[in-house]
């Protein structure tokens, strides 16, 4: 690794996400950014700009925060283009398709596990994604969930067991003695390689009592709460997740007044993902309903097999922005500021001094045209940890 100094000079439009006079991606116009160690230095005006060892001339383009993707299940093995093809076809999204993946993933060696999972970290790398959580959750029993985790954890700090992602099929008629299994065996082995518990809380998968027993005990086992929840209708797991503190409750597709108020009054974010109802034609969050009431938003791919088969953080910007009614600057800073916000990152999501020098140049001159120029690779030039990539 390439250490000193890097000055990358000539920025038309600079994205700090510093919250200052009122504007919350904190642009500045003709800007410069000093990388030093790994680490955002300064920032301010071109003409002020210090001597560095190395320059990049970004050439009056737009530079942004990496983005931060908060929900990804990327340890799995298979393909479900068939069911893809399917519910593009008329067929309704149920979920049950999970079963599906994890027959594979189960039978799927390490080295092809680590395989997926790394080309899909780069595909996410490229398309300008510095900061990824992954789950688990298509092993489902002890020996795959700890190794679905113990792979994840080659490729980021941020994993999140899913042990309850969905009742696997030789436990069908005896729900209690799968949550019993996850919160003892499974979850003593998966813990060492977690930072997060999750639950996927809904009709097919678990009740709130479920939901509650397992994020109960991976809290005693020191792990941080996240869950799926209401996604496929109204149900309780988004008033469970502020309840429990989760850091972030997901999907929140379908959600009363009571909800929408319990978000309002926490410091749980709403992780929006639009991939997920792109490819099942499902009705899409409101997220400006959301932000109206004041609850912190984030943007994910929800990156899987099955529901979402994206790991393009712009594609989910475009999405945010034409169905989801989220301004181009509100769902920049939801895929950036807001994904840190739901991992509890004060690291990464920002470009200001002490953060993370984890950045994005755009072949543009301005985040407008994430979303203005849907499916055009824009991503110019990546910088991890001040590195390019």
């Amino acid at each position: 690794m390439t250490r000193g100094s890097l000055l990358v000079d000539h920025i038309g439009e600079l994205v700090t996400n510093d919250g200052r006079d009122g504007d919350p991606l904190g642009v500045r116009r003709d800007a410069a950014l000093l990388v030093e160690d790994g680490e955002v230095a300064w920032t301010g005006p071109a003409r002020h700009a210090p001597a560095a060892d190395r320059r990049i001339d970004a050439g009056g383009a737009a530079v942004l925060p990496g983005f931060v993707d908060s929900h990804a299940h990327l340890v799995f093995a298979g393909d479900r283009a068939a069911e893809f093809a399917a519910r593009m076809a008329g067929e309704r999204y149920t979920g049950g398709g999970i079963r599906t993946t994890v027959g594979a993933t189960r039978a799927a060696s390490d080295d092809d596990l680590r395989a997926t999972v790394g080309r899909l970290r780069a595909e996410m790398l490229r398309q300008g994604t510095t900061t990824v959580e992954i789950k688990s959750g298509y092993g489902l029993n002890v020996a795959d969930e700890a190794r679905s985790l113990r792979i994840a954890a080659e490729f980021t700090g941020d994993t999140t067991f899913l042990g309850a992602h969905v009742v696997p099929a030789e436990y069908a008629d005896r729900p209690d003695d799968y949550v019993g299994l996850v919160c003892g065996p499974m979850l003593a082995a998966a813990a060492p390689y977690a930072r997060w518990i999750d639950v996927f809380c809904e009709r097919g998968a678990f009740d709130a009592d479920h939901a509650r027993a397992i994020l109960a005990c991976g809290q005693a086992a020191g792990l941080g709460v996240r869950l799926h929840a209401n996604q496929l209708g109204p149900g309780p797991g988004v008033r469970l997740g502020v309840e429990l503190g989760a850091a972030s409750v997901d999907h929140c597709t379908h959600l009363t007044d009571a909800d929408v108020d319990a978000l309002a009054g926490s410091e749980t974010v709403a992780t929006l993902l639009p991939g997920a109802e792109f490819s099942t034609r499902s009705p899409y969050p409101d997220a400006r309903r959301l932000l109206d009431a004041g609850v912190t938003v984030a943007l994910a791919t929800d990156c899987n097999p099955g529901s979402s088969y994206t790991s393009s953080m712009p594609f989910c910007v475009a999405l945010a922005v034409r169905e989801m009614r989220m301004t181009p600057a509100e769902a920049v800073w939801a895929a950036t500021a807001g994904g840190a916000a739901a991992l509890r990152r004060t690291d990464v999501g920002r470009l200001t001094p002490g953060a993370r020098a984890d950045l994005i140049i755009l072949d543009a001159p301005s985040h407008l045209h994430l979303a203005y120029r849907p499916g055009v690779p824009l991503i110019r030039q990546v910088l991890h940890n001040g590195v390019p990539r």
